[in-house]
C-alpha cells in the first residue's frame, strides 16, 4: 500500500474507532486528506478534527485510546489545549484537534471532508462558519516601503554586530513581505491561507532559481539585502534616498565586537 492510501485508510480506521465509542459525532479530514485530495502525496500527513458529544472533550484529550485503537502511537505531543501532534508506529504523522459541537462555531479551518459521522451530525459542518482569511496588504506601495525599511533596519543591526537580528529582518521580515509583493492581487486556489510559502515554487516555477539569491543564509545578510533591493529597483519604484542609504550600508564594514 502506498503512502497516500495508507493515510486515507488510517483516517477510515480512526473513524471506525470513534464510532465504537458512542461518544463522538464526526471525523473531519482537513488539507490534503480533506477537500483537497488532489494535493495528497507521499509527503503528506494527517490533519483532522474530531467532534465529540457535549461533555466528552476532556476525556478524549486526556486518553488517546480511541486513537491508538486504530494504530499504536509511539510519540504524542499535546501542542494546544485542543489537540496533539502524534507519530504512529508505522511512522505516519498526524495533527489533530478535538472539539465539542458548539466550539466549531468559532473554529477557523478550511473546508474539510467528512470521513465518518453520526447520523445526527450535520454534514454542513465540513465548511467552517468562520472562514479563514489571508492577510492582505493595503497596497504595493505599502509593501515596498515596509520591505526597504526592514532592509535598512536589518543592515543597521548587521553593522552594529547584531547579525542574528539582521538576518531575521532581511531574510525573514523583508523576504516574507517580498513574497506578498510577488503575489499581490493574484488569486490562486493553491495558495494556503495559513502559510504563503506553501507550494510557492509550484505557483511560480520561474522564481525557484531566484530564491537562493534572496536567501543565501546567516553569513550573507548584506548580499541578500542587495539582491532584494536590486529586484525592487528593477521592477518597482524605489525612492532614491532610501536606496542610497541601503547600498551604503551594504558596503560598510561591521563594527568589531568586544
Amino acid at each position: 500500500m502506498n503512502k497516500s492510501h495508507q493515510l486515507l485508510q488510517r483516517l477510515d480506521d480512526i473513524g471506525a474507532s470513534l464510532a465504537s465509542t458512542s461518544k463522538a459525532l464526526a471525523l473531519i479530514g482537513l488539507g490534503s486528506v480533506g477537500a483537497k485530495l488532489d494535493w495528497l502525496d507521499d509527503y503528506s500527513d494527517l490533519d483532522f478534527f474530531v467532534v465529540v458529544k457535549e461533555g466528552y472533550k476532556a476525556e478524549f484529550i486526556a486518553n488517546l485510546d480511541w486513537l491508538s485503537h486504530a494504530r499504536p502511537i509511539i510519540f504524542a505531543f499535546k501542542n494546544t489545549p485542543d489537540g496533539y501532534k502524534v507519530l504512529f508506529d508505522d511512522d505516519l504523522y498526524a495533527e489533530f484537534a478535538v472539539f465539542e459541537l458548539h466550539e466549531l462555531e468559532a473554529a477557523t479551518y478550511t473546508e474539510g471532508r467528512i470521513v465518518w459521522k453520526d447520523d445526527i451530525f450535520d454534514e454542513r459542518w465540513r465548511t467552517p462558519k468562520k472562514q479563514p482569511a489571508a492577510w492582505k496588504p493595503e497596497s504595493r506601495e505599502w509593501l515596498i516601503g515596509e520591505i526597504v525599511t526592514c532592509l535598512y533596519v536589518g543592515l543597521c543591526r548587521l553593522r552594529r554586530g547584531e547579525q542574528l537580528s539582521a538576518w531575521r529582518f532581511v531574510q525573514g521580515h523583508a523576504f516574507t513581505l517580498l513574497l506578498e509583493l510577488i503575489e499581490f492581487n493574484r488569486s490562486d486556489p493553491t495558495r494556503d491561507v495559513f502559510s504563503k510559502e506553501r507550494r510557492f515554487e509550484q505557483r511560480h516555477p520561474a522564481w525557484s532559481a531566484h530564491l537562493g539569491r534572496f536567501l543565501p543564509g546567516y553569513d550573507r545578510v548584506a548580499e541578500s539585502a542587495q539582491e532584494m533591493l536590486a529586484y525592487l529597483d528593477e521592477n518597482y519604484a524605489v525612492h532614491p534616498d532610501i536606496k542610497r542609504v541601503i547600498l551604503d550600508l551594504c558596503q560598510a564594514p561591521a563594527e568589531q565586537q568586544a
